[in-house]
């Protein structure tokens, strides 16, 4: 197997679009979103309720998705079930970047078998640093900003406070300095984490000080290959949510003609678009065949916001497709992530190639390290078969 060839500089960032549109990779991210989604909603209601808030009025309100800085006289305790939730969701998403990182070096190393089962075990066995790592480095500023409360304190003491903080001043500048730069590395830290653990397979200690290096080493590369890669994604997403929307549309032209489904069509996907994205625009064919489109609001999950009331039938079938509506939808935010998360892991090559003058491609991994201990007990076998069949 031979690895990718790369340039090692901004035009490999170009590939990200491409090999993020990977089954294995979107699929990981799908799956996180939507275990992360679901942790998250069921907490956010569990929230408005421990705030005295009624289900059903809630649900009608915010639907599928809550946000309880919407809501009225939240207690500190809902905010906190809140924020679970999204942190959940949000370690959710830091684990699928981890996995699809893997996959990612492991195909630019030339290993397109890489698989996801594969990824979730390596993930598995290097939990502490995906999280870890960042953690570390906002404790640290966290007590630096402490030690400057305590060192404020010691300097309102009566003249002896004056000059304790004049002969100590240039500690203070630098440690401030250090803070501030330690802010700045737990944003790297933030973004490069995943793919830190996924290509050097570091401890928690050792993505720290990898965060370190690559904010020392490469600040301007950091600033200027992002601002090649956030537009790429932005044209990604739109791309990819064109084709979806396009199969969308297609499916309400053909199946919304009068002579076939009708208005059956648009009580079906009218309902389930509108429990899915209430500001979505329901594409329909009126009785004299005229393309418009309605804007609708979630306003009740019992009927259209015209009034109209579903069969049982169409009840059950809506929320079939309100459910893959929503897959589908979660897909375009997966895929976006697919591509930041392979763009990631393929700056961080660049940035290693270019600090240390290391190419990754030609590192062992442990998985090659597991590969070559595997056939090297094979071939010991293989040799002691043949000692004891001469004997």
């Amino acid at each position: 197997m031979e690895p990718m060839k790369l340039y090692f500089d901004v035009r490999d960032i170009f590939r990200s679009p491409r090999l993020a549109l990977s089954g294995k990779k979107i699929w990981l991210f799908l799956k996180a979103n939507l275990f992360g989604f679901a942790i998250y909603w069921i907490l956010s209601y569990i929230a408005f309720i421990l705030a005295g808030n009624n289900f059903s009025d809630a649900i009608n309100k915010f639907g599928l998705y809550p946000c309880i800085y919407c809501a009225e006289n939240v207690s500190l305790f809902s905010h906190i079930i809140y924020w679970i939730g999204v942190a959940i969701w949000v370690i959710s998403i830091f684990f699928a970047c981890t996995a699809v990182s893997r996959i990612t070096y492991k195909q630019l190393k030339g290993n397109d078998f890489y698989s996801v089962a594969d990824a979730k075990k390596f993930v598995k066995n290097h939990l502490y640093p995906i999280i870890l790592s960042w953690v570390t480095i906002l404790l640290i500023a966290i007590f630096f900003g402490v030690g400057a409360i305590i060192f404020a304190l010691i300097g309102k003491i009566p003249f002896v406070g004056e000059i304790l903080f004049a002969l100590f001043y240039i500690l203070y500048f630098f440690g401030s300095v250090f803070t501030v730069y330690t802010l700045i590395v737990f944003i790297t830290s933030l973004i490069y984490s995943p793919a830190i653990v996924a290509t050097l397979e570091e401890d928690t200690m050792g993505t720290v000080f990898q965060s370190y290096s690559v904010t020392w080493s490469q600040p301007w590369r950091l600033v200027l290959y992002h601002l090649v890669l956030l537009p790429i994604v932005v044209i990604g997403i739109t791309i990819f949510k064109w084709f979806w929307f396009a199969g969308y549309n297609l499916i309400n032209i053909i199946f919304g003609a009068d002579w076939l489904m009708g208005t059956k069509l648009y009580n079906i996907v009218g309902w389930a678009t509108d429990l899915v994205n209430p500001q979505l625009g329901f594409c329909k064919f009126t009785q004299s065949s005229a393309l418009h489109c309605d804007i609708v609001n979630q306003q009740t999950l019992l009927s259209l916001q015209d009034g109209t009331v579903l069969s049982s039938t169409e009840y059950i079938a809506g929320t079939i497709v309100a459910i893959i509506l929503f897959i589908l939808l979660m897909s375009i935010f997966s895929y976006g992530l697919s591509i930041l998360s392979v763009g990631e892991t393929i700056i961080f090559t660049i940035f290693k190639k270019k600090s240390n003058d290391e190419n990754l491609l030609y590192r062992s991994d442990e998985d090659d390290i597991s590969d070559d201990e595997s056939d090297q007990n094979i071939d010991d076998a293989s040799e002691k078969e043949k000692v004891d069949s001469t004997d």
